[in-house]
Parts: structure tokens; sequence; C-alpha cells
């Protein structure tokens, strides 16, 4: 998976854990970084949702991850076909169907193709021919079009985040702050400030039981061009776009798919999405908008 940020933390309380309660810390590389759990518990419940917490997270990479050959997705990208999707990776193409179809295809998880040609210095034009999420069969089985491969790279991190919340609800955990690249939160509020690479902190959101997720074009740069890649060759219209909603996976989509669409077509999409709460949007200029 892309590698946003190279630490990652997840912090938590149990629910009715003592005053001199232990702090169990467990730490693995994982989604493109290294991912530290810090569990505030009697020790034996701490450890079992430490474990709980890197089944999790080993569930979303053996499902998503493309620099695992064995992952779901990458012997899907290798034979076109997959008889045996993993749930994780069922989810993770349902959503990535949703936000295609409410962003009008700005966001589209068959540019991985372009993705490779831009990184290895190909012609991109064959790429770009192989883009189009309507020739994707998403199954089960998952069938993809000619010469096609997906990325979910702008959903997984996001998808994880929502899954280690989950585990952490079921384990009595009352206060939690999920930091996976996107933030979901258990209760709150937390206060979240949004960073653009040029113009430093653009807003501060205060979450409450939610989520939010922030994409920048310039973080990273592919073959000269920005990593965010425009399906039908749009450019980024913004140069940092946050996206506040009850789930991190959809918050982490939209914001990829925001940062190639105008203010009207960001307002039209989000007429169709009940569950997002706020937008923010800086410009390469510097102007932030709300939405």
């Amino acid at each position: 998976m892309m590698n946003r940020r190279r630490f990652m933390a997840i912090g938590a309380a149990f629910l009715a854990a003592p005053a001199r309660a232990e702090v169990i810390t467990w730490q693995a590389p994982a989604l493109g970084g290294l991912v530290r759990v810090d569990l505030r518990g009697p020790r034996a419940l701490a450890t079992e949702t430490a474990r709980a917490i890197a089944a999790t997270i080993e569930e979303v990479e053996a499902a998503a991850s493309l620099f695992r050959p064995e992952s779901g997705l990458s012997r899907l990208n290798r034979a076109g076909r997959l008889d045996d999707p993993p749930p994780a990776l069922r989810d993770l193409l349902a959503l990535a169907g949703r936000v295609h179809a409410a962003t009008a295809g700005a966001f589209d998880a068959t540019v991985q193709p372009l993705w490779q040609a831009l990184a290895e210095g190909a012609d991109p034009a064959s790429a770009r021919a192989r883009i189009g999420w309507e020739r994707v069969r998403p199954g089960p089985p998952v069938i993809l079009g000619t010469g096609q491969a997906l990325t979910l790279n702008g959903l997984a991190q996001g998808y994880a985040a929502d899954r280690v919340r989950e585990t952490l609800h079921a384990a009595g955990y009352g206060r939690v702050l999920v930091d996976m690249g996107e933030f979901a939160a258990l209760s709150g509020p937390f206060r979240i400030g949004v960073d653009d690479p040029e113009l430093g902190q653009i807003a501060i959101h205060d979450i409450l039981g939610d989520a939010i997720a922030t994409s920048s074009p310039g973080a990273m740069r592919l073959g000269g061009a920005f990593h965010i890649l425009g399906p039908a060759g749009q450019r980024p219209v913004w140069s940092t776009v946050s996206v506040q909603a009850a789930s991190a996976a959809l918050a982490d989509g939209l914001s990829t798919a925001f940062c190639l669409m105008d203010a009207p077509a960001i307002r039209t999409a989000l007429a169709r999405l009940p569950e997002v709460s706020a937008v923010t949007a800086a410009s390469f200029s510097g102007d932030v908008t709300t939405f």
C-alpha cells in the first residue's frame, strides 16, 4: 500500500480501566509504515486486544496489499479473475464501486496500470486505455477487463482504521483515536489539525465518534506528476482536501476523488452522501473552501 505515513499509532483506554491499569504496547510494520498500539487496561485484556488488532491488520493486508504476491488483490491483478475473494476484498470492491458512482468516475480503482507505467517511465497511453471501472465485475467471482489491474490504496488505510475501531469497541474500549494515516474515533471529542504540504495548517476538525481523511496531490510525485491520477486525465484542482465522515474508508476514497473535482462537482456528490459531515479544500493559490 502507498506509504503516506511512516508511523501510525493507535491509543485506547478500556471503558472500565482502573486508574493504575498497565499500558501494553505492540508494534509491527504494516500498511506501508510502522503501526504501534498502546492499550491501557487489565493486562490480559489489553494483550488479547492487541493480538486482535494485529489479526485485523493482517487480514486487510492479505486482502488488499499490492506488495504481497499472494494477497487477494495481487492474485486478481495477475489472473484478471478471482473466484474466492476474501471478505475484506469484497468490502473494498463494493466501496470502490460506490465511491466511483458518487464521484461521477473521479475515483477509479483501475488506474493501477497508469500508476505502474508512470513509475517505470513507460509510455502511459496504453495504460490509460485500460482504465474504466465499468469493465470490472465485482462478483464473486471478480473479473477484470482485458489488461486491467486495481489499486485500493485510496481506501485500504481508512478501511483498516474502521476495522480496528470496531475491534476496540467490541473489546470494551470507550475512548479511542485510531491513526492509520486516516483517523477513526470512538467517543471523543478529538481535535485533528489538517495540514497542506505548502500552506501548513489549513483547518482544525473536532471528531466525535466519526472519522477524517486527508489527501494532498503534492505530497508525493510520480514521474514528475502528482500521485493522485485522474482516470480521464484530470489534473488536481485542490492542493489538499480533508473529508469528515462516519467511515474512515469512505472519507479516504472521497478525499482522493475530491482532489480532482471542482466545487460544483463536490457539492453534487455530497448531496448523495449523507454520511459526510464536512469537507475542507485548499486551492493551490492558498484559498480555503469549506463544504
